[in-house]
């Protein structure tokens, strides 16, 4: 069930998970597939088989599917899925649902279970597993409804862990779309991302941001881009570009004052940045997000 309010442009689903039930799971296969744009509290593992050419919108991502993948979302994230340029009459989808407080920080926080913290953490931005992962745990996620009501549990939580310890996961959104905490086991980038999401705004130099680690700026410079795999102007662009998704999302403000307010300099320079990293001109992205949310409305 879905519902919207003025103020609210993206609809917030009630999804059918029972207070004291640990996770619901859902399969089907169909040849509709739109969905509307929306969000929910609960975490969401959704695997889709056979939708070649369906659009996925994910936080501040837009992307074309192929014929298979498995995407993780955290609570309160966008997404939906169109048919787009998909001609399957027989999609599958399997969407499994969780409550947030399934595994609370007092859990995370052990040492066994912090590899599966990360890829929580990461779930705000939401994820995109590789084609590989998919095809070694689609049988037991498509078996997961067959399971007992306790072995259901164990064997989500095995597939949890399957997942947390896959490689070449794609992270969805830009860092800035959510407002989740940094984590980069280090305390300096922590740091230095903090600051750097908190004057996404203003203008920020290599120097500003080596003061903030206390480090000389070549050295930082190697330091974050061997910890981050990013550049320092790589990281802030994301930032930036993550308040800017949320704001052409959430917001009718002009998008050139959407660029200057998320501190790019000029409205060239904003554009020629976000299409590099989205494939579409801002204008675009946000009609994209306005045709997902009034499919329904």
């Amino acid at each position: 069930m879905y519902n919207t309010t003025n103020t609210q442009k993206v609809m917030r689903e009630t999804t059918s998970l029972n207070a004291g039930d640990c996770f619901t799971i859902s399969s089907r296969v169909k040849k509709d597939f739109d969905f509307p744009l929306h969000y929910h509290d609960e975490y969401e593992l959704n695997l889709i088989i056979n939708a070649k050419g369906a659009k996925r919108i994910v936080g501040g991502s837009i992307g074309v599917i192929d014929d298979m993948e498995l995407v993780f979302i955290g609570p309160n994230i966008y997404h939906a899925w169109f048919l787009h340029q998909c001609t399957s009459t027989e999609i599958q989808e399997v969407t499994i649902q969780f409550h947030k407080d399934l595994f609370d920080e007092n859990f995370l926080n052990r040492n066994q279970a912090s590899i599966l913290k990360n890829m929580f953490n990461n779930a705000q931005l939401g994820i995109l597993f590789s084609r590989e992962t998919t095809k070694g745990l689609v049988n037991r996620i498509l078996d997961l409804n067959q399971k007992s009501r306790f072995d259901a549990v164990l064997e989500l939580l095995s597939i949890l862990h399957s997942l947390s310890v896959s490689s070449n996961i794609k992270l969805l959104s830009d860092t800035g779309f959510s407002d989740q905490n940094f984590c980069f086991k280090s305390r300096r980038i922590e740091k230095v991302f903090e600051y750097m999401h908190n004057n996404y705004d203003k203008q920020i130099t290599l120097a500003d941001v080596a003061r903030v680690a206390n480090m000389p700026q070549v050295s930082f410079s190697r330091f974050i881009k061997k910890r981050t795999g990013k550049t320092f102007i790589e990281s802030l662009n994301e930032i930036r570009l993550g308040h800017a998704s949320r704001m052409l999302i959430d917001t009718e403000a002009h998008i050139a004052g959407i660029a200057y307010k998320c501190g790019f300099n000029n409205i060239s320079n904003f554009n020629r940045i976000f299409k590099r990293k989205k494939q579409c001109i801002p204008r675009e992205f946000r009609e994209a997000y306005s045709n997902g949310r009034s499919f329904y409305i």
